[in-house]
């Protein structure tokens, strides 16, 4: 495993580490920009760092919380669906019903763009087998076959 600060990736999680992590230390175990850390903040994914000597500093719970916002940026969830996860649902949810229901409409949602993904790349090879001497000609074939 990679090593952060002369610490194995796996113990990261010991409390002499991430116990009080600069944002930068932060930034770098996520692969993150210490801007994306406090924009995420600033739009309340993120609760605000505790701050020493006017630094922020991060405890095991914000990368926890980080941990879940990669794994659904990851799985091509929005920051808004991203703050959904985290308030969208009655206090007390459980975290299966929560990642099930968004889970279900992002699926669903890929589904849709799968299905347009497929038709371009059918448009795609139509036009890739072109046999027009000019894009007017292109033109007048295509307004032909959606008349059909």
């Amino acid at each position: 495993m990679s090593d952060f600060r002369g610490v194995r990736r796996g113990s990261l999680l010991d409390s002499t580490v991430a116990g009080d992590m600069a944002i930068s230390d932060v930034a770098r175990v996520f692969g993150l920009r210490t801007s994306a850390i406090r924009y995420y903040e600033q739009i309340g994914i993120l609760p605000p760092a505790m701050r020493k000597n006017g630094q922020r500093r991060y405890d095991k719970s914000a990368l926890f919380r980080l941990a879940v916002v990669q794994r659904a940026r990851e799985t091509g969830f929005t920051l808004e669906e991203i703050r959904e996860l985290f308030f969208g649902f009655p206090a007390g949810t459980p975290p299966p019903k929560r990642w099930h229901q968004l889970s279900q409409r992002k699926i669903a949602e890929l589904r849709e763009r799968m299905k347009r993904l497929q038709l371009m790349e059918t448009l795609l090879k139509r036009v890739e087998d072109c046999r027009c001497h000019a894009l007017d000609e292109c033109g007048e074939k295509i307004l032909r076959q959606r008349s059909r």
